[in-house]
């Protein structure tokens, strides 16, 4: 039986780390090396980085924000933010990401998944989908930062990019963003119980049970979380910590041994 995962994301806007609520960005936390040290040492699975700027100005400082994490992460690092192009995929890659996120492109290249799939393999191709519950209440895909409505049903458009050859799906719930009140169990369960790759559950982690009812109750083979993580010392060992206790099947919650130099400096400039 694999073993659950608890995956920390960090979301960059001009090279620095940001708190979201509903996909708007609210506070500024600090940078990325930081942020990846701490969560090296603090027992997390795996390390989602996304480039949440509005704009593109950002897009080559980033990659060497993403070239500086990969020399000291020794835990997966999946990256992802305004990938448009196989080369863009290959770019992240050759920098030290172990996955690349594809997400609006995704929805408007109908062939994108299935080349970077055929090209690097699905096991590095990750499909980010938002979802967000219309005035009706149905549930509908989002892309473009949670801009543009697709018209499409999560659960089919899950399906069509598993079909394409997407290893993982990465789901978030754009209501529950930043509400603290946990993940839209009925979208993950639906959308987790109908494709048969890895469902990564984000957005509306408020404590450590909602992570662990993101496993039991939505059936994620792993759950995201952001915000929850900034503020709380050893952050991510106690929330496995409490997952193990809860009889989730989890890896080690050991610490590690953080060899590299603490307050780095990065090499770029950033911009607020």
């Amino acid at each position: 039986m694999l073993k659950k995962r608890l995956i920390a994301t960090l979301l960059a806007r001009h090279g620095r780390i940001v708190q979201s609520i509903r996909f708007a960005h609210t506070n500024v936390i600090g940078n990325a090396i930081t942020a990846v040290d701490f969560f090296n040492t603090w027992a997390v699975d795996e390390i989602v980085l996304l480039d949440v700027s509005r704009d593109q100005e950002f897009r080559e400082p980033f990659g060497q924000i993403v070239r500086d994490l990969s020399e000291r992460c020794f835990v997966p690092l999946t990256v992802g933010g305004w990938i448009s192009r196989p080369e863009h995929v290959r770019t992240f890659l050759q920098l030290g990401a172990d996955k690349v996120v594809i997400n609006t492109e995704a929805y408007r290249q109908e062939e994108l998944v299935a080349t970077c799939a055929r090209t690097f393999g699905s096991q590095c191709i990750v499909v980010s989908m938002d979802v967000r519950r219309d005035q009706e209440g149905r549930y509908e895909v989002i892309v473009d930062r949670g801009r543009q409505p697709t018209g499409l049903d999560p659960l089919s458009w899950a399906r069509i990019v598993e079909e394409r050859g997407a290893g993982e799906i990465y789901l978030t719930s754009i209501d529950q963003d930043g509400s603290r009140q946990g993940f839209d169990l009925e979208l993950t369960r639906r959308v987790a119980e109908g494709v048969g790759v890895p469902v990564i559950a984000s957005g509306g982690v408020g404590n450590w049970q909602h992570l662990v009812d993101g496993i039991t109750r939505g059936g994620a083979a792993a759950v995201s979380a952001a915000n929850i993580f900034h503020f709380t010392e050893h952050s991510t060992k106690k929330a496995k910590e409490y997952m193990v206790q809860q009889q989730v099947e989890m890896r080690e919650t050991v610490f590690f041994k953080n060899l590299t130099q603490r307050k780095p400096k990065y090499e770029v400039q950033y911009r607020v």
